[in-house]
């Protein structure tokens, strides 16, 4: 048996693991590589094996990092069965969809600045039609359902509480007499997040391929921030501002939505609009909405109390066209604005930015970690004038931003997850995570009594 560390391996981006074993070759996740442009297609373009020998890929979840890459493997030929929970199914279709609009826009956009210096025209890693052709080769399982995506492997999805559909993959292997247990943790939730089910833990496991991105360090806990949400809201609202919040489409707008209606519910605020302004992220919203017989049991409680629904409630407006969005600017009442992208660096975010940024009465809320260079990062920093649209704005809205409300698991949530096996762990790969917080994971764990913890290089193999 053999692992491939093909992405994600020393950083937190393109996460993508190829196992051989019993003759066969698996994929677990095909995610995009993120990071500088000059990088980009250097690492997305050419795999590490040759697609058209894969005999499955089994995918974790639909975030871009984990699935961003799959319209590209069948491209170049990947023709196979990809198994993934029927909620991730429907997200990544229109997840990847998102995906290939931005490829072909990106690349339209360089290759009109190639034409003024006469050269050639680059061809986008995927385009539209690619998606499509990827997702139907989607084969939607159930958490816990047993089957079989080669002769002598078993696998299974379990509930990894990170987004809606999340999951952990486990493979029960069984080659030449010897059975083994792979489990994939496939990015690792946190216990008591809103709308979603807590992480399964690892069982009976000798191998263990686990996340480490917030290594190094504890969250703080949900309730905390739900309280400092809560407070800032509060403030802005009493001096009649707006809220402007840069939220990723998928997860956190949706965590964001159901803290507004706890708000709303408990009367902490007044009923103010509360707009969510982004296509993805309305689409996305949809799915949640269909599929919330997965959401925990607090959120069904709320619901079933006559709290209104988690995601619809007649304070909350879902914005679809560009027209409603601009009409946005033209209203000056008290409102929360949530918006794509998370880091702000595109989309109809950067509009709300530049009408609101200027105005003392509004908050800028960044609610996740924000890359250096970006937009957000430079709010984050609270520098006093920055650059949108190639324009320079002066910073006088508040500036805040709440700690506590990842969707990935801290590093105490990050032991308990590797502890539950300890009595039949064999090995521990560190993955998707920086090298600072992989050391400090893996010290954490030797401390505890687990000492087999590496940290693969990209594109080792590891024989077992």
């Amino acid at each position: 048996m053999k692992i491939h560390f093909n992405g994600a391996a020393q950083t937190v981006t393109g996460t993508q693991f190829h196992i051989e074993a019993n003759g066969a070759n698996i994929l677990l996740d095909c995610g995009l590589y993120q990071g500088k442009r000059s990088d980009f297609y250097a690492y997305n373009q050419v795999f590490n094996f040759d697609p058209r020998k894969m005999d499955a890929l089994l995918l974790s979840h639909a975030h871009i990092d984990h699935s961003g890459n799959i319209p590209n493997l069948v491209k170049q030929g990947f023709n196979n069965p990809i198994y993934a929970t029927r909620a991730t199914c429907e997200l990544a279709d229109v997840m990847l969809r998102d995906s290939a609009h931005i490829q072909e826009s990106d690349i339209a956009y360089v290759n009109k600045k190639r034409a003024r210096k006469g050269q050639s025209r680059l061809e986008p890693l995927y385009t539209a039609p690619d998606a499509i052709q990827a997702t139907h080769l989607f084969q939607p399982q159930e958490y816990g359902q047993s089957f079989q995506p080669v002769e002598g492997i078993t696998a299974k999805f379990v509930e990894a509480g990170h987004i809606l559909g999340s999951a952990a993959i486990v493979l029960d292997i069984n080659e030449n007499g010897k059975k083994t247990r792979i489990w994939f943790s496939g990015d690792i939730g946190r216990e008591k997040l809103p709308l979603l089910r807590d992480p399964v833990l690892p069982t009976d496991t000798q191998i263990l391929i686990m996340e480490s991105t917030y290594g190094d360090k504890p969250h703080r806990s949900p309730e905390a921030a739900f309280i400092e949400f809560r407070d800032i809201v509060i403030k802005t609202v009493a001096r009649g501002g707006k809220v402007i919040i840069p939220a990723f489409a998928v997860g956190r707008t949706q965590e964001l939505v159901y803290f507004l209606n706890i708000m709303l519910a408990n009367k902490d605020i007044p009923a103010i609009p509360i707009y969510v302004d982004s296509p993805l992220a309305v689409n996305a919203s949809d799915i949640f909405r269909k599929f919330s017989y997965l959401f925990d049991e607090e959120t069904k409680k709320f619901v079933e109390s006559g709290n209104h629904k988690a995601l619809s409630y007649p304070n909350l407006t879902y914005v679809r066209s560009v027209i409603e969005s601009k009409a946005l600017n033209d209203r000056y009442e008290a409102m929360v604005i949530i918006s794509a992208s998370g880091m702000a660096e595109s989309g109809r975010i950067l509009h709300h930015l530049r009408n609101n940024i200027e105005n003392p009465k509004n908050t800028i809320m960044i609610v996740s970690w924000q890359a250096p260079n970006t937009l957000g990062r430079r709010m984050a920093e609270r520098q006093k004038v920055v650059r949108i649209f190639g324009q320079l704005f002066e910073v006088n809205a508040e500036i805040a931003t709440i700690g506590g409300l990842s969707a990935h698991a801290g590093q105490d949530m990050l032991v308990k997850y590797a502890l539950n096996s300890q009595a039949s762990i064999n090995n521990i790969f560190l993955v998707h995570g920086e090298h600072e917080a992989a050391t400090a994971l893996k010290e954490k764990l030797n401390q505890h009594g687990l000492t087999s913890v590496s940290y693969p290089q990209k594109n080792q193999t590891v024989e077992i």
